[in-house]
């Protein structure tokens, strides 16, 4: 390709939150801008899973105020969420995603080859989200994932590669909407992350993103159950379908037995970070996300305890 002159060297960052919290990849990056003469003409290209992509579309978007981007998603999870969305970021002060920027990337490639090199919990990981898009906007695609869930514990790439393609439509079609860029208190695509994004901070983030997430739509499911929104039915098809693409649905971090349990603390940075009052997505139905304003403590207690001793209903007598 003789019309691009590439840098004569690659930059190589390793995977995973790490990138995120330690500001010298940052400044590595902006060095490299800086040093081989990256112009606004010029584009950065990032290969990798979620945080790198994170990383370098941050970088990108404050180096000259905004360099283009080109992303190259190479997990699940970045090719049918992360990857096609519009935020970037690093983490700060402690905190998932304190700095960042809304800035579109100017294409992104998917290649399911990349897929291939994953091992199991980073397959699976990103099956979360798609879980987790159904739930709040499409129940037959919640039933196509009921009904493809062997084949997607068993690495069918074909199943997989039609679980990316629906994810990603419906997180465009929301992006292409009324908020692109969170103006509002409104985050609908945060179904199960207020928990989840505290779960990584708590376990150092040796828990993945999407397995945290898995277990922030568990509680959620269960507290829209207890207070009334959601059926028995729907919650234990929900649960049942966790169990069987090989998700954990609680953790000990994720516990909840008094109103100073640490996980707590992930609602107020939730609402923090989107200024305005406190808004989370719940459940009234498979398909049908219900936004709520307040968090009853001692209903989120029961919803822990419930998902302590939760039993899938294949394994009942």
């Amino acid at each position: 390709h003789q019309t691009v002159q590439l840098v004569p060297e690659i930059i190589l960052v390793p995977g995973g939150e790490i990138v995120k919290n330690d500001i010298n990849y940052f400044d590595r990056i902006l060095e490299a801008v800086n040093t081989c003469k990256i112009d606004r003409h010029s584009y950065i290209a990032a290969i990798g899973g979620g945080s790198v992509l994170d990383l370098v579309g941050y970088a990108a978007a404050v180096s000259h105020r905004g360099i283009r981007h080109i992303r190259i998603p190479t997990t699940v999870l970045s090719q049918n969420d992360s990857g096609i969305g519009v935020k970037n970021g690093i983490n700060y002060f402690g905190k998932k995603n304190f700095l960042g920027t809304f800035a579109p990337p100017v294409a992104v490639f998917n290649d399911q080859e990349y897929l291939k090199t994953l091992n199991e919990r980073h397959w699976r990981s990103g099956i979360s989200e798609a879980v987790k898009v159904a739930l709040i906007k499409d129940p037959e695609f919640f039933c196509w994932i009921e009904n493809n869930a062997a084949a997607l514990a068993e690495r069918d790439i074909d199943t997989m590669n039609y679980l990316i393609k629906r994810c990603a439509e419906l997180h465009m079609q929301h992006i292409a909407g009324k908020d692109p860029f969170e103006s509002g208190s409104s985050r609908p695509l945060d179904f199960g992350h207020w928990s989840a994004h505290k779960l990584e901070q708590l376990s150092n983030f040796e828990i993945l993103h999407g397995e945290a997430v898995a277990m922030g739509i568990a509680l959620d499911t269960v507290y829209s159950n207890l207070t009334g929104y959601l059926s028995d039915s729907e919650r234990q098809r929900i649960l049942d379908l966790l169990i069987k693409l090989g998700f954990e649905l609680s953790h000990p971090f994720m516990q909840i037995s008094a109103d100073n349990s640490a996980i707590l603390t992930g609602l107020e940075e939730f609402r923090e970070h989107l200024g305005g009052e406190l808004t989370v997505m719940l459940l009234g139905a498979i398909g049908r996300g219900l936004e709520v304003h307040q968090i009853d403590n001692e209903m989120l207690i029961k919803a822990s305890e419930y998902l302590k001793g939760f039993h899938p209903e294949s394994s009942k007598a």
